[in-house]
């Protein structure tokens, strides 16, 4: 394992062994972008979902709760799937929990739909960002979609101490490159515990071979 693997698995422990969920700059009780554009996507309560990034995420508790049978969450953080496991309770036993750092995701399945909330925008070398796109491309099912959000042009140059690069579709869609087509992006506002604002993009897009 290369040393920035492991400093990147270390970060984000001692980030989630550090603080309690509701603590996180990305706390949200309530992902109402995230549902939203969920339901845009069309898909029914079979279909799989792989939550990228979702860490202690309350996001799988919602889909849990519309019904959603075929959920998946990775993180590089055990420490954070940890918390979320415990959250559910018996519930965990209905989601797949991958511990691994999605640039080094060799996936055995395939998806209908791929989530990523913020985990994109933290990969500041093209490298990562090149692997990001193959196990993206890997994961989908033709014709799958994904849902990728990030801090806006107008949001933070950092985030946990760390540098991100800033998107909006254009940018993004020219990381994810022709396989994937855009087909709709919404802003949102995020009010972190600290009452600091974040501007974030989400951004829809389908695979298309």
């Amino acid at each position: 394992m290369k040393k920035q693997d492991f400093d990147r698995k270390k970060h984000w422990d001692d980030v989630y062994s550090g603080k309690k969920v509701h603590e996180t700059s990305w706390h949200q009780e309530w992902p109402g972008l995230s549902l939203s554009m969920l339901a845009k996507a069309g898909l029914d309560h079979n279909a799989s979902l792989i939550d990228v990034g979702g860490g202690a995420s309350l996001l799988v508790d919602h889909l849990l709760e519309l019904g959603c049978r075929d959920l998946t969450v990775l993180d590089v953080s055990a420490s954070a799937l940890e918390q979320a496991r415990e959250r559910l309770g018996n519930r965990a036993s209905r989601v797949e929990w991958i511990t691994g750092d999605v640039t080094r995701y060799e996936p055995d399945r395939t998806f209908d739909l791929w989530h990523d909330r913020a985990v994109f925008h933290f990969l500041t070398s093209a490298e990562d960002r090149k692997r990001y796109v193959q196990a993206l491309c890997k994961a989908l099912k033709p014709g799958g979609q994904a849902i990728i959000a990030a801090f806006a042009l107008d949001g933070p140059e950092k985030c946990s101490g760390l540098d991100i690069v800033r998107y909006d579709g254009r940018k993004l869609s020219a990381e994810l490159g022709p396989r994937m087509k855009l087909l709709d992006q919404e802003f949102e506002t995020h009010i972190t515990p600290a009452k600091r604002e974040q501007r974030f993009g989400f951004y829809r897009f389908r695979r298309m071979d």
